[in-house]
């Protein structure tokens, strides 16, 4: 038990020690925020609204312009007639809001300055206890608030202090009559800045989210593009070690098919396998953390080692489909003819997410499935119709590969140096169609008098 209590004692103490730390690195950046963000020569003008666009800005100067007015009339029946010098301060006073929303920093010190050189010359001439006017308390919470929503808060915090200092300074107790407007314009200030901080922390949040947002889509994106090049690059070094594989053992058997081998005969065969065999250990060691990657995801131990599947296959794909509840229909054009792996492998894998897409974003959709064989490749072209309830999950029945979408199709096409088209059709369904290249064999020309 006293164990307990020493660590809960050396725990509240570091934090102790970390909040201190903490205020204390604040203090010390406090000089560097007030310089750079109560600079004379900033320049930070306010965006306009996304709804409302200039309007506000119009309604500020408008604003501006009627309560300078009514500034310039209370001088004026005061003083009976006001005093040039005190005609420029208020036009000056007016004139800082205007110019906080490009120069929130520079006009708090023209509206600061034209407070202070006002009620000290309304002192002067009267004698009395009058700082402010309601109409300068007005112009300069609107500075404030502007000012507040474009700096950080501690450059706020400071200029609302500047601004009840210079008021105390004014306000100069005299044994004659005076008006309270130094508490009122207090209020007005503490509550601007208040407001201001408020609103510039919920925007700066607002901005965070979605730059955050922004940055997680493109590193999902990036991911999803990734897991799809590693199953791409699996499914690669299966093809690739087949072939070499079979070039090993062809090699291998060669010498025993001849009944007597010349030694330059065996000697080049057992280049060829010994070349085979290193090409596959090079490619294994590469590619084989990329196959091994994807071990912990295959439903059973068995389907990373499964033959990859062609377009012989198609029948199998679209009989687990009908069963999920897709009514898919198929069709070739062409002379059907022996291709690539890799091009059939894609081909394949194409038409099953296409489907797979069909079943998650259109269900009760109807889905048709057409391969062209042509001289130049293979068309592969999936439609289907418009969804006819709401979109629901993969149905459990369609057994799948975990896929990326329009994102792996796109990177099996290319691969390939072929090109993937996808986009919805007039009728509200969608399309897919994937052309990859297969050009026939060229046939030798006969020989002449043969």
């Amino acid at each position: 038990m006293p164990r307990l209590w020493r660590q809960n004692d050396h725990t509240s103490g570091g934090s102790t020690v970390t909040d201190t730390a903490r205020w204390e690195a604040a203090l010390r950046a406090a000089p560097g925020v007030l310089r750079a963000d109560l600079r004379p020569g900033r320049r930070d003008p306010l965006p306009r609204n996304r709804w409302l666009s200039w309007l506000p800005h119009a309604h500020l100067v408008l604003l501006s312009v009627l309560l300078g007015m009514w500034d310039m009339a209370l001088y004026e029946n005061a003083m009976d007639p006001a005093p040039g010098s005190m005609t420029l301060l208020v036009l000056c006073q007016g004139a800082a809001p205007v110019l906080a929303l490009t120069r929130p920093a520079a006009a708090f010190w023209l509206s600061s300055g034209a407070l202070l050189l006002s009620g000290a010359l309304t002192a002067a001439v009267f004698g009395a206890h009058w700082p402010w006017t309601g109409a300068g308390i007005a112009l300069h919470t609107l500075v404030l608030l502007l000012l507040s929503l474009r700096v950080r808060p501690a450059a706020a915090v400071a200029a609302l202090g500047l601004t009840l200092l210079s008021g105390a300074a004014t306000a100069v107790p005299r044994a004659v009559a005076h008006l309270p407007t130094l508490p009122q314009g207090s209020v007005a200030f503490v509550t601007a800045v208040v407001v201001g901080c408020s609103l510039r922390a919920s925007r700066v949040s607002r901005t965070r989210l979605a730059e955050q947002e922004e940055l997680t889509a493109e590193e999902r994106a990036r991911r999803a593009l990734l897991e799809e090049r590693g199953r791409i690059a699996r499914e690669l070094h299966d093809v690739v070690a087949h072939h070499m594989s079979v070039i090993s053992i062809q090699a291998q058997v060669a010498p025993h098919l001849v009944a007597d081998p010349s030694p330059e005969l065996r000697e080049n065969l057992a280049g060829i396998r010994q070349n085979a065999v290193d090409a596959l250990t090079e490619l294994r060691r590469v590619l084989g953390v990329l196959r091994g990657d994807g071990a912990a995801d295959d439903a059973a131990a068995g389907v990373r080692h499964a033959p990859q599947p062609t377009l012989d296959r198609l029948g199998e794909l679209f009989a687990n489909v009908r069963a999920a509840g897709l009514d898919v229909t198929a069709g070739t054009e062409g002379a059907p003819r022996p291709l690539s792996p890799g091009t059939e492998l894609s081909a394949y894998r194409i038409v099953q997410e296409a489907l797979s897409n069909a079943m998650r974003h259109a269900p009760g959709a109807r889905a048709c499935v057409r391969t062209h064989y042509h001289p130049g490749g293979l068309t592969v072209r999936v439609t289907n119709t418009a969804a006819t309830r709401p979109a629901g999950g993969v149905s459990p029945g369609f057994a799948r590969e975990p896929g990326h979408g329009l994102l792996g199709m796109r990177e099996r096409a290319a691969m390939l140096g072929g090109e993937l088209a996808a986009g919805p059709t007039p009728d509200g369904g969608w399309e897919v169609t994937a052309t990859l290249p297969a050009p026939l064999p060229t046939q030798p020309h006969p020989k002449d008098g043969s």
